[in-house]
């Protein structure tokens, strides 16, 4: 069944980033996604190998080539196995990389918190509090590059048969955690991604009345498989597992500037 699920939420993956993307190429095992309005954009300009295949040492050389002039260069490898194999060619062609792990709820739905409402909202209900994160994490970052940070965020209404940016708010009204919940129903898949709370409201329980909200919300859409992808490395891997999440495999990102 992990196997399964797996190529399933890999598939998932990839046809997300097909559909997200303003154009594709595709490449021996893989494709390369592009996108002209935000050209800054890692995640939105990269190249993703689906599948094992090839010689991992050639890889390098096939990126830098579908790349072009871009600055950055970011690689996604959806086989956990593959990218492990990647990693010492990317490596010596300068790369860093990094391990996330696929992480399955398997524990039982929570039930709703009394008082703690969760609701969709739009983008410009977190647009504040989001620009505020980025300029933490980018100190260095001008404005025009925190704006592009925000509104890239409206090009995921393409990944997925169904988006919705969940937000629960505080007292004061203003969203205080919100995240992605990214639903195909006719897979019976949905991908909870980028949980955030603000700043000002962090410890309070926001985060796991949204994480609650959109395990409820995915079910009741049919989606027996509800996933996230969590840094190997970063605390929340271990937040998520006391809440009902289960390792089932790993995908590899490389990337040089």
């Amino acid at each position: 069944m992990t196997e399964d699920e797996l190529r399933r939420i890999r598939a998932f993956l990839a046809g997300f980033a097909r559909r997200q993307a303003e154009r594709t190429v595709e490449l021996p095992g893989g494709f390369a996604v592009f996108d002209d309005g935000f050209a800054g954009s890692w995640s939105h300009n990269q190249v993703f190998v689906e599948r094992a295949g090839g010689e991992p040492a050639a890889l390098p050389a096939l990126v830098d080539e579908v790349m072009g002039e871009r600055p950055f260069r970011l690689v996604t490898v959806l086989d956990g196995e593959f990218g492990q194999a990647c990693a010492e060619p990317f490596r010596r062609a300068g790369y860093r990389h990094s391990s996330y792990l696929v992480m399955r709820h398997t524990g039982p739905l929570p039930a709703p918190e009394a008082g703690r409402a969760v609701e969709e909202v739009g983008l410009e209900a977190i647009r504040a509090p989001l620009a505020a994160s980025w300029r933490a994490a980018l100190p260095a970052a001008d404005e025009e590059v925190v704006r592009m940070l925000v509104d890239r965020r409206a090009t995921d209404r393409r990944g997925a048969a169904r988006v919705q940016l969940l937000g629960a708010r505080a007292a004061d009204g203003a969203v205080a955690a919100w995240t992605d919940l990214y639903l195909e129903p006719a897979l019976g898949i949905a991908q909870i991604e980028d949980l955030m709370t603000a700043e000002p409201y962090r410890r309070r329980g926001h985060a796991d009345a949204v994480l609650a909200a959109a395990l409820r919300r995915a079910a009741a859409a049919g989606c027996g498989t509800r996933f996230l992808i969590a840094e190997s490395e970063d605390w929340p891997r271990r937040w998520y597992g006391r809440r009902g999440f289960e390792v089932i495999g790993r995908i590899h990102g490389f990337e040089r500037t």
